[in-house]
């Protein structure tokens, strides 16, 4: 069984885009979503620095856009999606490029909800100083409760060894100060606030008032949602937990262990891919990996899916 995955914020570099405009109609397509949404996604992602796509407003978009466009030259149409993939989910801000994959939103509706999101993240992440690290190693009982005594919040809990601390810059500083037993590394990441905390309360709200119009489908494939790690079969609750995350953390570690009762024997990462990958290869032992870094991996991706799409399951269950 095939499952696709989408990476969260911080999974972008400077130019990640650039050899996929190489490709016929991508530069279209973004051009029209750069357009919907009032962001040149053409520009940060090709020419933008590192600072510039950090900015949470911008690095949001244009991953769900990379996400869209990477795994749109594997599944042309939802119905190919749905016959060769058993399972689909995103981190964090990928679950938005998931929603659209499995057919639970469209891709313009998830573009337009990106962009709010981030907008609001962003505005929610100005009020105070916050950010987050990964800490690498060590065992969660004696790493939650370290966090809990700096006032951290396990934000991402991403099964393979590591979860991510969120809060403000001061106890980030302690938390490098001081580490937790076991703990070998801490990393401090990519981001411009404590996303998956109660920091994000506003954004909760602000994205809340935009979801009520959304129309939402059926997923026509299995979506596997970050906050438990479950399958959700309607629309209006993928939806519903699209909000809720915001401010809520990032279960990795139960979405793996879905997917591995489910079966997956083979899992690929829309582009940017290299993080989720990682962390399967650590906890889904035996299970062939893929992550989209450029085009040039489409066609061993192609392969994969040749060998693994067969026990697709088709509609979600």
């Amino acid at each position: 069984m095939l499952v696709l995955v989408a990476p969260g914020q911080g999974a972008q570099t400077p130019g990640f885009l650039t050899p996929w405009l190489d490709l016929p109609g991508v530069s279209g397509r973004l051009a029209e979503w750069s357009a919907a949404i009032d962001l040149d996604l053409v520009h940060y992602g090709t020419n933008a620095d590192a600072d510039e796509i950090r900015d949470t407003a911008v690095a949001q978009p244009l991953l769900v856009a990379s996400a869209l466009i990477s795994a749109g030259q594997l599944f042309p149409t939802g119905e190919d999606f749905a016959r060769q993939v058993g399972a689909a989910a995103g981190h964090s801000v990928g679950e938005l490029a998931a929603a659209a994959l499995t057919g639970v939103l469209s891709e313009h509706t998830a573009l337009e909800l990106v962009r709010k999101r981030g907008l609001a993240m962003a505005e929610a992440a100005a009020v105070t100083e916050t950010g987050m690290a990964a800490l690498l190693g060590g065992e969660p009982d004696v790493i939650l409760p370290h966090l809990e005594k700096l006032g951290l919040t396990p934000a991402n809990v991403n099964g393979a060894g590591q979860i991510v601390a969120a809060g403000t810059a001061e106890q980030l500083a302690a938390l490098e100060a001081d580490k937790p037993e076991g703990t070998r590394r801490v990393v401090v990441l990519k981001v411009a606030g404590a996303f998956h905390t109660h920091h994000m309360a506003p954004a909760v709200s602000a994205l809340d008032a935009a979801v009520a119009q959304v129309e939402a489908r059926a997923p026509h494939t299995r979506y596997v949602s970050n906050k438990d790690g479950q399958v959700v079969t309607d629309g209006r609750e993928v939806v519903q937990r699209l909000v809720g995350q915001v401010a809520n953390p990032v279960r990795w570690d139960l979405c793996m262990e879905t997917f591995k009762e489910l079966g997956v024997t083979a899992l690929i990462e829309a582009a940017p891919g290299g993080t989720l990958v990682g962390l399967a290869k650590r906890a889904l032992p035996g299970v062939k990996t893929l992550a989209l870094k450029t085009p040039d991996d489409l066609d061993a991706a192609r392969e994969l899916i040749a060998e693994h799409a067969a026990d697709a399951a088709g509609p979600a269950e």
